[in-house]
């Protein structure tokens, strides 16, 4: 399959306003698309715009609430004008998290969580998908995580929802297949380093640090061009990434000793007051692509964390034949 070019084409990027999907925005300025850019925060995003348009880009600030299914289709319809009545990208990237014990955190809170990070999937695939039908071509890219392989405790929404997305991006494509065109693209990156620990939702009353090796949100957004460009079924960010996909069939032998490992570490974290974040109202402070939580030893760790891996495979492994 040969390259598409990007020059022109209207891309949307829902969490634009900071980490990945911010970065992601600048990433195709620099490929010369238009630009249509969605989050919560009206004043993020047109910061996000006019640092595309410094880069060249033509870009439309849309403020969006994912857990609104009219506001994602008022963002579809904006797109379309804006784009002239195509719309060639999509990128399903807004998310928000709650970190705590299940039966502690707010159901209205767990709720939240699976009304963006799955149900605004949903929706904004649904409010795309007529466009792409219409003019029979279109990529549609969904941002899920090493955590769509490995079911995180203390974060069940984030869990179901990131399981339930491996299912709906699977169910979707084999629906396509009569639109050859038409793709459904998933992007599997390790953990990254974005504001979103520290604007997540927090019920454990613990500090939250997110582990080494951090995944640079640059990197999980040349990935999303590169499958715009080049679309194909998944891609899976960096060493750590790869070593989880191909040992994921694994985790049952992994997860009896994950929750106590994940336990222990929030008890030992200092306290905090509990907060519901960023879960029904954008974050306070300003807003970046950098959670700044990277320093200068992260390349040593993922060294480290890969050897590690590597033996935990291989542990695995041979437990599994014997």
């Amino acid at each position: 399959m040969n390259e598409r070019s990007l020059v022109g084409a209207l891309v949307v990027i829902t969490g634009a306003s900071s980490g990945i999907g911010r970065a992601a925005a600048m990433a195709f300025s620099r490929q010369g698309a238009r630009l249509v850019l969605a989050a919560r925060d009206a004043e993020a995003l047109e910061e996000v715009a006019a640092e595309c348009r410094q880069l060249g880009a033509e870009a439309l600030a849309m403020p969006t609430d994912m857990t609104q299914s009219e506001s994602v289709e008022q963002l579809a319809i904006a797109a379309g004008e804006f784009g002239y009545g195509r719309v060639d990208v999509w990128i399903n990237n807004a998310g928000v998290g709650a970190v705590g014990a299940f039966d502690e955190t707010p159901l209205d809170a767990h709720e939240r969580v699976v009304q963006t990070d799955l149900l605004g999937y949903l929706r904004g695939a649904h409010s795309v998908l007529p466009y792409f039908k219409q003019q029979r071509s279109g990529v549609l890219i969904n941002t899920l995580s090493v955590g769509s392989w490995l079911a995180q405790p203390y974060a069940v929404a984030y869990s179901a929802s990131k399981f339930g997305l491996v299912g709906f991006s699977r169910a979707l494509r084999n629906e396509l297949t009569q639109w050859p065109d038409i793709h459904v693209c998933d992007v599997y990156p390790f953990i990254v380093d974005t504001p979103g620990f520290r604007d997540g939702g927090n019920y454990a009353g613990r500090s939250l640090k997110p582990p080494s090796p951090l995944t640079d949100p640059r990197t999980v957004a040349e990935a999303m061009v590169s499958l715009a460009r080049r679309p194909r079924h998944s891609t899976s960010i960096g060493l750590m990434a790869t070593l989880m996909r191909l040992t994921h069939f694994f985790t049952p032998l992994v997860e009896p000793i994950y929750g106590p490992v994940v336990g222990k570490a929030l008890d030992r974290a200092s306290r905090m007051p509990t907060s519901s974040g960023n879960l029904f109202h954008p974050p306070m402070g300003q807003r970046r692509i950098d959670g700044g939580w990277r320093d200068e030893r992260s390349s040593a760790r993922l060294m480290l964390a890969g050897a590690l891996a590597a033996g935990v495979v291989s542990a695995l492994l041979l437990r599994r034949k014997g």
